[in-house]
């Protein structure tokens, strides 16, 4: 069995199979960010400059609307964090937009009530249909594939982007950012929620329900077709200014009650099964890696303390298999057939039909022409 081989600066290792290390033992993940994301990432004087000028020209667009952006609102600290920094320090009007697409934890609930109620905003929740996301998950676990939350990934900005372009909203902005996501997951752990051709192709293999109401988006209306024909721009405010996770958890507390999650994503419960358990289980892959990883390069976590995180399994030992069932009974099959799509052979992206060229060349042309800054992928 090979050795597991890690970073000497971050916490990321050959459970990435791309990985590349240095002479020093530093990978390129730390390299990338070092070289390419930091030069290019201000999070000072010119930042809030950059970002005062996006303001301005959101509240001039949204002048005699109800409101002059639309901001995705999971729950999560970096989408509830942006929700507070767009009303109360940026002066915007948005909609706060949610999508329930079954699995929102109790916690994630309450805080989004808390937030809307406190800020005194305007929610617009939109349900998925059920019976079409529960049969389409089944159909990715039976698939055999890594990203089973792609379905849910792709409902969130598919009914967002739709939402956007029926209501003439040109600004969405969104709590992504380099603070606490600089370095990415690999592609081979979470393949691309926006490829509509491998979603299809796995549905039509393995799924029963036609997909009448499920919404579906590709990475060519996203990033050409919504942005340069439709001149809707997604922004992400929190690249622009100093995002510390942890103060920003203190904040939400104080002022709003807002109540934090055992780690990033964990306000879907579905989330919560797949990547505290399932990955790490049926593939080896930890996505804590890529968080504490992100978080040592931006000075929020020393290395020594992600190392100790990880010696410790990311799901409750005591109540994993309470988890395991919740998730069975919801998709409607036993804990018998799910563990046996947990020990069925493991399969990629690669395996199905998918538009993996297209997000290859995009990503060279965005960072040749310095589109884009961000981690590898």
């Amino acid at each position: 069995m090979t050795e597991t081989v890690v970073c000497t600066n971050c916490v990321m290792d050959t459970t990435d199979s791309m990985i590349v290390f240095d002479d020093k033992g530093v990978c390129d993940h730390c390299n990338t960010y070092y070289n390419h994301t930091l030069p290019n990432w201000h999070t000072d004087e010119r930042g809030q400059q950059e970002l005062d000028a996006y303001v301005e020209s959101i509240k001039q667009a949204g002048k005699g609307k109800d409101f002059d952006c639309i901001i995705g609102m999971s729950g999560g600290i970096d989408s509830s964090y942006l929700t507070y920094i767009a009303k109360e320090k940026l002066g915007l009007r948005p909609l706060v937009f949610h999508v329930d697409a079954g699995w929102n934890s109790q916690i994630a609930v309450n805080n989004i009530e808390r937030l809307v109620d406190g800020l005194g905003l305007d929610l617009y929740t939109e349900v998925i249909n059920w019976e079409e996301m529960k049969d389409l998950q089944l159909a990715f676990f039976k698939s055999g594939v890594p990203h089973i939350d792609a379905p849910q990934d792709n409902a969130f900005f598919a009914t967002m982007y739709k939402f956007a372009e029926e209501y003439n909203v040109n600004n969405i902005l969104t709590g992504a950012n380099l603070s606490t996501e600089c370095v990415r997951n690999p592609v081979e752990w979470m393949y691309f929620q926006s490829d509509s051709v491998q979603l299809k192709d796995i549905h039509r293999r393995f799924g029963r329900k036609p997909l009448i109401n499920y919404p579906t988006t590709s990475i060519v209306k996203h990033k050409i077709y919504l942005p340069y024909i439709k001149k809707i721009r997604v922004i992400r405010p929190l690249n622009y200014i100093p995002y510390i996770k942890e103060d920003a958890i203190n904040i939400l507390s104080d002022k709003f009650g807002w109540q934090p999650y055992p780690q990033k994503h964990f306000e879907s419960r579905f989330t919560r099964f797949y990547e505290s358990y399932w990955l790490p289980k049926k593939f080896g892959y930890d996505t804590r890696k890529v968080q504490f990883s992100s978080l040592i390069l931006t000075g929020q976590m020393t290395r020594d303390e992600a190392l100790e995180k990880l010696k410790h399994p990311a799901y409750d030992p005591e109540t994993i298999n309470q988890d395991i069932e919740f998730v069975a009974t919801k998709l409607g099959i036993s804990v018998e057939e799910l563990e046996g799509y947990l020990e069925a052979p493991n399969k990629t992206y690669r395996d199905y039909r998918s538009q993996a060229w297209l997000y290859d060349l995009g990503s060279k042309m965005m960072k040749f022409l310095q589109m884009e800054v961000g981690g590898k992928r």
